[in-house]
């Protein structure tokens, strides 16, 4: 019985390393696939312009202004203000507490992992208040698996086909209340247990539009992750098996900021 365990116990251990050996490997192959195209890049950023969807107050968010033109001086250069949640953008857990750590206090680690892509679009059609349920993260997880530690967790909402109509976009009802999808307390308190690194979502917001308290904020930032807000186009985007490079500006204590998110994709 004693070596019978053993055996077990060693067969089960050379299954993880195949299986995180595997994953390595598939992952310095999608690397390397860029320069030829056999990894396809997907861009998940909008451009920044002063045209974007701002959150709902903001009487200004960006503006840029020449310094320098070619006409003149031989070579251009701007200068540009804008707001740290304005665009795609990241939350650093500082943006709200108990969260701590600005943009440059954000683990590198965190920026690197394997996309796990939530599809609500159906359900966000027919409810635009809808909150994404622990147990539709248990739904994807009986297709692909257990949400890996370290994965950056999307939720695709179909809302980014409303962007840049900031009506559309806000839905804000007569009183001025927006109605856009969500993550839900419950499932963010799954996707906490399951140490994951970030939260995102094509909306304005990871907490849905009529929130009032942000518990969502509070909850995951205070936790130490992360969020991208207003991500682009996420159609593209397979349910498992991406990998994500998240590159926001180092804003020295920033309580967020502008981001660049990549998707690599076999």
């Amino acid at each position: 019985m004693a070596a019978m365990g053993r055996s077990s116990f060693f067969a089960v251990c050379f299954v993880v390393l195949m299986t995180l050996l595997s994953q390595v490997m598939r992952h310095d192959s999608m690397l390397e696939g860029i320069p030829s195209g056999k990894t396809r890049v997907l861009d998940l950023s909008y451009a920044i312009n002063d045209k974007l969807v701002a959150w709902p107050g903001d009487a200004k968010f960006f503006e840029a202004k020449i310094n320098a033109s070619v006409e003149k001086n031989g070579y251009f250069t701007r200068s540009f203000w804008m707001l740290e949640h304005y665009g795609t953008h990241l939350d650093a857990p500082a943006h709200f507490p108990p969260g701590k750590a600005t943009v440059d206090q954000i683990p590198v680690k965190q920026f690197f992992g394997p996309a796990v892509v939530i599809d609500v679009r159906t359900e966000s059609a027919k409810d635009a208040d809808y909150q994404l349920t622990a147990s539709r993260v248990a739904e994807w997880e009986k297709q692909h698996g257990r949400v890996p530690e370290g994965g950056i967790v999307l939720l695709r909402t179909g809302w980014t086909s409303r962007w840049p109509d900031v009506q559309k976009y806000r839905n804000q009802d007569a009183q001025g209340l927006m109605h856009f999808p969500g993550f839900s307390m419950e499932a963010a308190k799954l996707l906490i247990e399951r140490k994951v690194s970030g939260l995102g979502c094509d909306t304005l917001s990871v907490d849905y539009g009529a929130s009032s308290d942000f518990a969502v904020h509070h909850l995951s930032l205070g936790a130490g992750l992360y969020h991208l807000e207003n991500l682009a186009d996420l159609s593209d985007l397979p349910e498992s098996g991406a990998f994500l490079i998240v590159a926001p500006i180092k804003l020295e204590g920033g309580s967020g900021g502008a981001v660049r998110v990549f998707a690599l994709l076999p």
